[in-house]
């Protein structure tokens, strides 16, 4: 960067007109500051807290659940509150620059992995190209944590042979590809009726200690979200099951019969084992939408999640900050229903 304002503010200095040189100083500076405010990611700088020096890397990109709105949010909670730098990338279109999650072969800035402590991944059927997903597969092979959410269990449908092993229905080295072999398992099926059947949180009664669900009852957690179908290796640990319920409202009671008999879990915790060797944390949720974010249960669940799996769960407190941060109206989750016109930039802390 100072090599750049060498060479710009050159014939400024040769000049030696001071009120000419304050002025050429303040355009230039204006003018990088606006290049920089166009990154296609937007940073949430971390505060005073626990996370403070830890780098959380949240990447977005699916066409339904708003992964684009939920994010950010999330990044600005663990900022703010928690002392985590949040770096949110997103599915843009390089035609315009907005966010656009129907562009399923473009998330910029992976190359934030390379320093990140943390990956939360929310996307859904990425096809990205092989210099782009060579960040994912890196981190993933560098056995650092990852959080998933909702659709992380089908995250990347890949046409490329480089990283086929990567695509949700792989049956070439990784049954089911990163879903089932790194979060514990793929893309399978509904289970609640979507869109007509919401789903409540009831903890898994062998594992009410465990740090995650610090702070966490029955019922804190809800959401419009359905319940998912999951079969999870041993490898899992459930924390949270999912009950169906009736309807959209979080009091309505629970369906009769199989659903709710027994109930699919709808959070879990791994050790994966990359093909070097190294081992790293998973936490995964089936839920996470931008809606199911307006739950103070399931945020508490994420940033609760995040501390674990960078090894922080010591730091974990009784009841972890979870308010939101700044204005918060998630768009109702559905295909073709994202905002538009949204840039990065946008996003950014006010």
């Amino acid at each position: 960067m100072w090599r750049q304002l060498s060479t710009l503010f050159r014939p400024a200095f040769l000049s030696w007109r001071p009120w000419r040189l304050g002025g050429f100083l303040l355009c230039h500076l204006v003018a990088l500051s606006a290049a920089q405010a166009d990154d296609p990611w937007v940073v949430y700088n971390g505060g005073d807290g626990p996370g403070q020096g830890k780098h959380i890397v949240l990447v977005s990109g699916d066409e339904e659940y708003r992964s684009e709105e939920a994010l950010p949010q999330l990044g600005k909670i663990l900022a703010q509150h928690h002392g985590f730098t949040c770096t949110v990338l997103f599915a843009v279109d390089p035609a315009d620059g907005t966010i656009n999650p129907n562009k399923n072969d473009n998330i910029p800035g992976l190359e934030a992995l390379r320093n990140a402590d943390l990956l939360v991944l929310f996307t859904r059927f990425r096809n990205l190209p092989d210099e782009q997903m060579k960040h994912i597969v890196e981190y993933v092979e560098s056995g650092r944590p990852i959080l998933g959410m909702r659709t992380a269990t089908h995250a990347f449908n890949l046409k490329s042979k480089t990283y086929a092993k990567y695509s949700w229905n792989s049956r070439i080295e990784w049954q089911g590809g990163f879903g089932r072999q790194v979060l514990g398992e793929t893309w399978v099926a509904h289970w609640g009726k979507h869109g007509q059947q919401s789903t409540r949180g009831i903890l898994v009664k062998e594992a009410k200690d465990h740090p995650i669900l610090r702070g966490i009852h029955d019922g804190d957690i809800w959401g419009p979200t359905d319940v998912y179908e999951v079969h999870l290796t041993k490898a899992c640990q459930p924390l949270v099951l999912g009950q169906v319920l009736q309807g959209m409202k979080p009091t309505d009671p629970p369906v009769e019969g199989k659903k709710n008999d027994p109930m699919m879990p709808i959070a879990w915790t791994r050790t994966y084992r990359s093909a070097t060797g190294k081992t790293g944390r998973v936490f995964t949720t089936t839920m996470g939408a931008s809606q199911d974010l307006q739950s103070e249960g399931l945020r508490r669940l994420l940033v609760n999640a995040a501390y674990w799996a960078v090894g922080m769960e010591d730091k974990i407190p009784a009841q972890s900050k979870v308010q939101l941060v700044g204005e918060y109206k998630p768009l109702p989750f559905g295909f073709g229903g994202y905002k538009k016109g949204v840039k990065p930039s946008d996003l950014a802390m006010k």
